[in-house]
């Protein structure tokens, strides 16, 4: 397992948060005014991630590139020569299927790219590799999702990537040399903007075609000011694309 699982587990909320929480419960004798602070920021990071608000909030400032208009679907085949579907990782063995399966996000993905491909008549790419080091690959799951769910045949599977810095370095492997420069790029609105820099960075030319946007009007009651158990898991997800966002252009030039 890499290093970088553990680091990326530990480091960032909720692995941050409840490290601070064990050490606020450790320090409340010895350290009792620490140990308070300590126990503040730790409850309060888990406030304030259970908050649709704060989701909401969270999403707008990372979902910087625009839907795709729905009157363009049928002219991407003028603006670009393929649809590059990113993986979101896998669901291990589901004993409904008898087999990995792609995530709930990856399906939202997949439909989103199905439709595009139906519409504009551009052959699919799926890329993603091994998740959890044994085959299948999330770019075979998702091809075979395709298929079998949507009636799309995907074209070229990337099966080795394990970030989406490498999703856009083996896909450029695998299709600029057959000249194909111009991408649709499938993934959610949040992850958008830095799977666009990747793939420019590969040297594509790239059309945005983000799904599933966060930054929306929450709809819930009292403004989303109620903590709910499903947002803590998206600001883990809008936290971890932050500290990617501002990562990347400084570990990979």
């Amino acid at each position: 397992m890499p290093i970088r699982y553990f680091v990326k587990q530990l480091l960032l909320p909720p692995g941050i948060l409840l490290l601070i929480l064990v050490l606020a419960w450790w320090l409340r004798r010895s350290r009792p005014r620490l140990a308070g602070a300590l126990f503040v920021v730790g409850v309060g990071g888990f406030w304030l991630m259970s908050l649709p608000v704060v989701v909401e909030w969270s999403a707008r400032a990372l979902e910087r590139e625009p839907a795709l208009a729905q009157s363009d679907w049928a002219t991407l085949a003028t603006r670009a020569d393929a649809i590059v579907v990113l993986g979101s990782g896998c669901e291990r063995g589901d004993p409904a299927w008898g087999s990995d399966q792609p995530t709930g996000t990856g399906l939202e993905r997949q439909r989103y790219s199905a439709r595009l491909a139906k519409a504009s008549g551009l052959p699919l790419v799926t890329t993603g590799g091994l998740h959890y080091g044994t085959p299948p690959s999330e770019a075979q799951l998702m091809a075979d999702s395709l298929r079998d769910d949507f009636g799309v045949q995907v074209r070229w599977k990337e099966e080795r990537s394990r970030t989406t810095w490498e999703n856009a370095q083996m896909t450029a492997d695998l299709l600029l040399p057959q000249g194909i420069k111009r991408v649709v790029v499938v993934t959610q609105a949040w992850h958008m903007p830095r799977a666009v820099w990747s793939f420019e960075k590969a040297g594509f030319e790239v059309v945005a075609a983000p799904v599933g946007f966060l930054g929306r009007d929450n709809a819930r009651p009292l403004g989303g000011w109620m903590p709910e158990f499903k947002s803590i898991w998206q600001s883990g997800q809008l936290l971890n694309e932050a500290v990617g966002q501002v990562a990347y252009p400084l570990f990979y030039r």
